[in-house]
């Protein structure tokens, strides 16, 4: 890892540091979740659909409820709470009020069921063994339904309607149409340039895989829930279990102090928290629920596959004249995000016109995972990028250095620019000019070839709080709201807060993980904790030195208090990170096997807090990115529409041998905004991985591959 960097250094910031929790972590004193035990404590366990898409006639619950031991069965019967953030918040304008939505909620307990593994009923027992043994025991007759697996496949009118209004997800204003942009006009567009390409590209379902599956402990206490829950953001986790079971914000407590990663998978509060919590009131006693991993797998979401078709028409000098996307995003039945399908904002081309419907299937649900929209969409256009490059016979770099984005939306600045930096830097140290060839001009059945991939990703400001109390001992307490999912937050926390102070770190206490204890945080989802949080602690820190200055440090039993909610704009421009990846591969072209050689990010994230956990930032994303690449794949039955590969095993996901070393190097920047001029980094390193590993596999065999995963059967049917 290097870091050509032209600021100036900091005394606290900006040196590798290992995280504060580290020995709690490698010593097993950490509580996670799976480790919270109360008195008198009952177990939970759910009960899934066998079938893509069926009716309920009929759920008899008698058998499991004359087991000694079994004291409650919840089933669409008796249970009608409505789970907000399973439907409304990522596909809609987020709404407090349930009541005021009319389209397509979803229940804890749905009927009809609308996915293979979407709950049908829950059981409350004194142990794990008897609430399995309970599950057999529940009787349900369906009714079989036809279902849909396939985005673009569901639209068309022969098939099975998954909702009344159709297959077509609501937008924020309710409405059964796909979400459009446009800039310039691409008819004239393509009317003008001198040569037009077209190409279709898809990208598979791909589950977050984050090693702690989804569970939860809920205890009331007369009219308030304490929730124990892996969740990305107490806050919002807090706020969402209010909603949902009609309660004051105030009436729920939410506690995470470790978990054990998330990349998504965790934002908001899932329908598990829920279901423990409504067990609980009813039972009047703690419960545990916990999935297991196939659960996890096939009953939480992931990213969303989808079907994208490219138009793309230049002059005779590799200008881009007109870009046009028709895209199609695999929900799942229920709506949780966008369904956006990023990259065409990385180009500067005057006709723009993106049309992407976000479409209902009968596969699991897709959610948040790690930059949701942005790995699946650069896939596609970079990928169609790299083409336009070769037919023109074109350096692929040179080609992006043409036509890459310098303004947003070719209109709005942003608030400072370095792409163009991170292109060049990395194809130098990468060595561009030598390895890269015609595609397949290599000879012999071994074949190497390189491939890049770029990316600006947004670096937003934003709402966010924190407190920090000073005793008359000289230590400081920060009060936070955030979560650890991997990204060390409390840790840099910690250090921005003793930078600011001008203390040492050791002096520093971070309070964290618990809504009873720690003020709001935008939650770490979006790569915005660092951001947003960190320059609420910036702000906190002020004040307390304003404070100190004016009344003295603290004696005896006194302490000072500060705290800050700022909300800071970017003053109408557009605040972005900016990276590039440079990929060698080897291409067996006898066994279709493909590896990466050699892997190089260059990445701007702005000032870097502490680069040891950057550098593991950026490793871990791209190494997911390789794996979405060349492996991952929730497969299907076609006939049944049960899913076949759920698992670690089955899915193909990449472990420590499989990961190629990464080389990471920092091209350090300060615009003036964020903490000390930090930008995000948790999802900036696999945003353009995958289209790096795939313009690299071209490269090698000459061959464009458009499906996502690359896999053996795939490299060989192409070299046919």
């Amino acid at each position: 890892m290097s870091r050509p960097s032209r600021l100036t250094p900091l005394k606290i910031i900006g040196h590798p540091t290992a995280r504060i929790d580290a020995l709690e972590r490698v010593t097993g004193k950490a509580t996670y979740t799976g480790d919270v035990h109360l008195p008198g404590m009952l177990y939970a366990r759910v009960l899934r659909s066998p079938h893509a898409h069926a009716r309920i006639r009929q759920i008899d619950s008698s058998k499991a409820l004359a087991l000694p031991g079994v004291k409650l069965v919840l089933t669409h019967e008796n249970c009608s709470v409505v789970w907000g953030a399973g439907s409304i918040s990522g596909g809609r304008q987020y709404v407090d009020d349930i009541k005021k939505i009319t389209l397509h909620k979803r229940y804890l307990f749905n009927n009809p069921v609308r996915f293979f593994g979407e709950p049908v009923a829950a059981v409350a027992a004194t142990n794990r063994h008897l609430a399995e043994e309970a599950l057999r025991l529940i009787s349900v007759d369906y009714e079989v339904l036809p279902f849909v697996l396939d985005q673009e496949a569901a639209l068309r009118p022969e098939s099975v309607k998954i909702w009344p209004e159709g297959n077509i997800s609501p937008d924020v204003k309710n409405k059964l149409e796909p979400a459009v942009y446009r800039r310039g006009n691409v008819e004239e567009g393509f009317r003008t340039a001198d040569f037009v390409f077209e190409e279709r590209y898809t990208t598979t379902y791909v589950q977050n895989a984050q090693m702690e599956p989804r569970l939860c402990v809920a205890n009331w206490e007369g009219e308030k829930l304490t929730l124990y829950t892996p969740t990305q953001g107490t806050s919002n986790c807090r706020h969402d279990m209010a909603r949902d079971l009609g309660i004051p914000d105030e009436k729920v407590r939410v506690i995470c102090k470790y978990m054990g990663g998330g990349f998504g998978n965790k934002n908001q509060n899932q329908d598990a928290d829920l279901i423990a919590a409504v067990l609980a009131k009813e039972t009047g006693a703690p419960v545990k629920l916990e999935m297991s991993r196939k659960e996890d797998f096939i009953g939480v979401h992931g990213r969303w596959p989808t079907t994208q078709y490219y138009k793309v028409g230049v002059s005779r000098d590799g200008v881009l004249q007109a870009l046009q996307l028709r895209g199609y995003s695999g929900m799942g039945p229920y709506r949780k995000n966008t369904g956006g399908i990023g990259g065409v904002e990385l180009y500067q081309c005057p006709n723009v016109e993106s049309v992407i419907y976000p479409v209902y299937t009968n596969r699991a649900v897709s959610g948040n995972y790690r930059a949701p929209e942005f790995p699946q969409g650069f896939f596609g256009i970079e990928s169609m990028m790299d083409d336009v490059a070769y037919k023109m016979k074109m350096d692929p770099v040179e080609f992006v250095l043409k036509n890459m984005t310098r303004q947003s939306d070719d209109a709005v600045p942003y608030t400072n620019y370095t792409l163009e930096d991170c292109i060049r830097r990395g194809a130098e140290a990468f060595g561009w000019k030598k390895r890269w060839h015609p595609p397949g001009a290599e000879p012999g059945p071994i074949k190497r070839g390189v491939g890049m991939g770029f990316m600006a990703l947004r670096s937003p400001t934003g709402q966010s709080s924190a407190v920090i109390r000073l005793d008359s001992n000289g230590r400081y307490t920060v009060f936070v709201g955030v979560t650890d999912i991997g990204a060390g937050a409390k840790t840099t926390m910690a250090l921005i807060a003793a930078e600011e102070l001008g203390v040492p770190l050791s002096n520093i206490e971070i309070v964290w993980g618990d809504t009873d204890r720690c003020p709001y945080s935008v939650g770490e989802s979006g790569s915005r904790t660092t951001d947003m949080t960190g320059y609420a602690v910036i702000e906190a820190a002020r004040d307390l030195k304003r404070q100190i200055v004016a009344k003295g440090l603290p004696k005896g039993d006194n302490a000072l208090i500060a705290s800050a909610s700022p909300n800071p704009s970017t003053e109408g421009k557009v605040r972005k990170a900016f990276g590039a990846h440079f990929v060698e591969v080897e291409v067996d072209t006898e066994l279709g096997r493909a590896r990466v050689l050699k892997y190089l990010a260059v990445q701007d994230s702005g000032r870097i807090l502490n680069p040891l956990t950057a550098t593991s930032q950026v490793k871990g994303g791209a190494t997911q990115g390789i794996g979405m690449a060349l492996h991952e794949d929730l497969l299907y039955d076609r006939q049944t529409g049960q899913p076949l590969t759920a698992g670690y095993y089955g899915t193909r996901i990449m472990t420590h041998l499989d990961a190629p070393e990464i080389e990471v190097i920092f091209i350090e920047s300060d615009d003036g905004y964020g903490p000390f001029g930090a930008k995000c980094i948790g999802e900036a390193g696999i945003v353009h991985a995958v289209a790096a590993v795939g313009n690299a596999i071209f490269n090698a065999i000459g061959r464009r591959m458009k499906d996502l995963p690359i896999t053996r059967d795939k490299i060989l049917g192409a070299l046919v």
